[in-house]
């Protein structure tokens, strides 16, 4: 769905992605959450990389914060789904991607 509008000569457009939706297994909820947080941790490592080229004293302090974040959220949701599989649940998961740009 997109949503565009002009308001002062603003102009908004937003759009939504179904990245995740569904029933899983606490296996396959695991591998999922771990798979879509190691592509984020990834792109932090490459963008803290490139700051780094010619430069070592660079400052990837933002890259360095964003990737112990997201090692804190996998293992946090590691020991939510790991609730679940010692229970016997299954795990929904509902990701959208929220995009916008603002000019």
């Amino acid at each position: 769905m997109t949503n565009t509008e002009t308001k002062q000569n603003v102009e908004k457009a937003k759009q939504e992605v179904q990245l995740v939706e569904g029933m899983f297994t606490p296996s396959e909820a695991t591998h999922i959450v771990n798979a879509l947080i190691d592509q984020k941790v990834n792109f932090h490592k490459i963008q803290k990389l490139r700051l780094c080229e010619g430069y070592e004293a660079s400052d990837t302090t933002y890259e360095n914060n964003r990737i112990t974040e997201l090692n804190d959220a996998k293992q946090t949701a590691k020991d939510y789904i790991s609730i679940a599989r010692k229970e016997g649940y299954n795990v929904v998961i509902n990701g959208t991607l929220n995009i916008s740009f603002v000019k």
